[in-house]
Formats: structure tokens, sequence, C-alpha cells
């Protein structure tokens, strides 16, 4: 397993899910139409069936007095909220704190508090690091992919959990057993202080001291993939990235083919998809919706390349937001779409703020592709389902449709 300091899972997503993904957090913010974040590098099994009906979920306002009668009592008012959202059986609802609600709300503006680096468990159960973000404050400190992390603080990591490693990284205040494989913006309160690593490399160990910083994700990764074919590697839709498919569609050489990766990709701003789709579309439906009964839609701006050849990589970690943008390319026959079943995450959270100052997001809808196909508990299918070496099939099928030279 790896991580990132990038993510991390927040309360609620225990119950088989991986993070849970506010599509409709940016409704509160009234960006888009009423339209929200990802782990690295996890691919979780789709779950079997839909979370239900959006109307077998928990009413905000029974959430609301759970918690305000719980402080009444002198109880806390989050695991109040927290119980009657379990019983609901709302799969994706869930609870969060202030502090939480606001690592989250960082996190999705393309900002967390850490060192810079990502990292796994190796065979032989070191930590290794796999990648330095550049600039960031691991790289200037000299640290480099290979090395190995042997102590936090004067914490052996020998036993821990990469998640737990990378919330000794952050600095988090939090328990960092709630951390998932890629975990999460930090609490703000870290940033600017020393965190003193012991690291190995080729067999000799230094004792390095990094300051922790607010440091900007790197949600859109472009590389040249021969014949001016790009692939844009897409983790998560944090704010700007959609601008920055875009772009990098535009710097493209004329004509050539684009291999769009979504996999692992948990979602994000719904907003930042649409844009993302705009890329690829001259205007149009991109999904539809509803919210507690009443039908809405997205769609793309106008103005996108349609003449040039896309094909798109997804698996089973393919979640949310990126199944909206997936479902949109695939029905609109944008792209050509290679890989494994996506998640089936296809239903809509709204926020509501709790007398504690907490947050509760409730399922309040589900969305459709513009075919109409319900993706909540289903998933987007392929057109070529392919497990092994996916992405070389996914080139082999670029170049098939004229995308490279």
């Amino acid at each position: 397993m790896s991580g990132s300091e990038s993510y991390r899972r927040p309360r609620g997503l225990g119950r088989g899910a991986v993070l849970t993904l506010v599509f409709a957090s940016v409704l509160a913010t009234a960006a888009a139409t009423d339209s929200l974040p990802h782990s690295e590098e996890k691919t979780p099994r789709p779950p079997v069936s839909s979370a239900g009906p959006a109307g077998s979920t928990a009413d905000r306002e029974e959430v609301a007095r759970a918690a305000a009668e719980a402080m009444a009592d002198g109880k806390s008012g989050t695991e109040a909220a927290e119980e009657v959202v379990s019983r609901s059986g709302d799969r994706w609802g869930a609870v969060y704190d202030k502090r939480e609600y606001e690592e989250f709300r960082q996190a999705l503006d393309g900002e967390y508090t850490g060192v810079g680096l990502w990292a796994r468990r190796t065979a032989g159960g070191l930590v290794e690091v796999t990648r330095v973000q550049a600039a960031g404050p691991a790289r200037k400190a000299g640290i480099g992919p290979g090395d190995i992390i042997r102590s936090i603080d004067g914490t052996s990591v020998a036993k821990r959990p990469v998640t737990e490693v990378m919330a000794l990284l952050r600095g988090d205040r939090g328990s960092a057993e709630d951390a998932s494989g890629a975990s999460g913006a930090g609490s703000g309160s870290a940033v600017g202080t020393e965190v003193a690593l012991v690291v190995e490399r080729d067999g000799e160990r230094r004792t390095v001291s990094v300051r922790r910083a607010r440091i900007g994700t790197e949600s859109v990764t472009v590389d040249a993939i021969g014949g001016g074919a790009r692939q844009i590697k897409v983790s998560a839709f944090t704010k700007g990235s959609g601008e920055r498919v875009r772009n990098a569609v535009k710097d493209a050489p004329r004509g050539a083919g684009v291999l769009l990766d979504l996999r692992g990709n948990a979602g994000g701003l719904v907003t930042e998809a649409v844009t993302a789709a705009s890329a690829f579309l001259d205007g149009g439906l991109v999904a539809t919706y509803d919210v507690r009964g009443e039908q809405r839609a997205l769609y793309a701006d106008r103005g996108g390349d349609t003449g040039r050849p896309v094909v798109v990589l997804v698996d089973g970690g393919t979640m949310s937001a990126a199944e909206l943008l997936t479902g949109a390319l695939q029905d609109r026959g944008r792209s050509v779409t290679v890989g494994s079943r996506t998640f089936g995450k296809g239903s809509v959270q709204m926020p509501s703020s709790l007398p504690d100052g907490s947050v509760a997001e409730l399922t309040v809808g589900h969305y459709s592709t513009p075919a109409g196909h319900g993706v909540d508990g289903r998933g987007v299918t392929p057109d070529l389902l392919v497990g092994k070496r996916a992405q070389e099939r996914a080139r082999t099928v670029l170049s098939g449709l004229g995308g490279t030279e």
C-alpha cells in the first residue's frame, strides 16, 4: 500500500467506501448549476448494490435534532449524529467535526499540510519514499525517491502502517488510525513546525529536519507518450484541475490523441469534472441528477476539441466525479473507455451544519450519464474490459484511432 500526505479517509467511510465524495459540496457555494475527495492508488471493490433510493437516508432535521439533544445532555452531538446516519443505511452519509471538514475543504482547494513526499511499504517491511514533490520541503531537505524512513521525531516506523507514517509527517492532531492509504490534509496549526526524520540511503543513516508547509497538490500531470500524443493523469478533481486538463489538451499537437488516465481517481469537485469534459465536447449534456426529487442537469462549455482521438483509462478506484466524466465522454461518443468496471458511486450528498459546528453530509439524490444510465451501485463498464496491462492496451487503442504517429 502506498500513501501520500494529500488526502485522508474521513469518518463514516469505514462502511466499505474509500473517501466520502461530497458530490454537492459546491452547492453550498453555488458553483456550477448546483453541484464534490482520494485516494491515491486505491482500488476499492464496487458495492454490490446501490445505496437505495434517495429517500432511504437520514433526514437532516432528524440528525440536527439528535445532535442538539445530545449536547443538551452534555454528550457529544457529533457522535449522536453519526449514530443516526449509521442507522439510516445511508452508505455515503458521514459526519465530520469542524476541523475534519475544514481539512477536506482545503484539500479540495488543492492544498494540504505536510512535507511533500509519498511512501510505500516494501515487501521487506521498510517504509520507502517513492516520490517527492518538486520544490517541496522534503526535496529541499535532500530527501529523494528510494530513501528509507526509519523514524519520525524519535518514533520508529518499523511496525506502523504507511497511513500512520503520513499522519506523523503531517503533524495531525487527530488519530492516525483513521487515515487511509493516501492520507490527507493535516491540521493547519502544523504549518511551520519542524519534524525530524531518520532516513537511510545506501546503508547510511542521517537525521534530516524538515519544516512542514502548505503545499499545492499535483492533481494533474501530463506526459508525452510518442507521436505527439499526451497522457493526462488526473488523480483528483481539486480546484483548478479541470482548467489544467483543458490547457493540456490545447497544448497538445493538432490531431494528436489524448490518453485520459482516471485510474484511482476518487472524484472531487463535480464542477471541475464538467470543465474537464468541456475540453473534449462542444457543449451539450454531461450528466443529469436529482436533489430530493428535483431534476437538474450539468452542461459542458462550448468550444471543446471534438476531433482529437481520446481514450479514457479507468479501474475500480475510479469514482464519483471521475465516473461522471467517464460516462459523459462514453455516451457522447467522444472516447473509447479501457480498463475495469468503475466503482459505482453515483449518489449526491449535501452538507448540513449541526449545532456543535460539525457537518453532516447526507445523500439527497443520484446522477445519471447523458444516455440515462445510473452509476450508483453499477459503475461504468468500459468499452474494452482489460485487467492486466491496461495502460499498454489503452495506448494500443489510441494508436489504432490515429492518435499517435
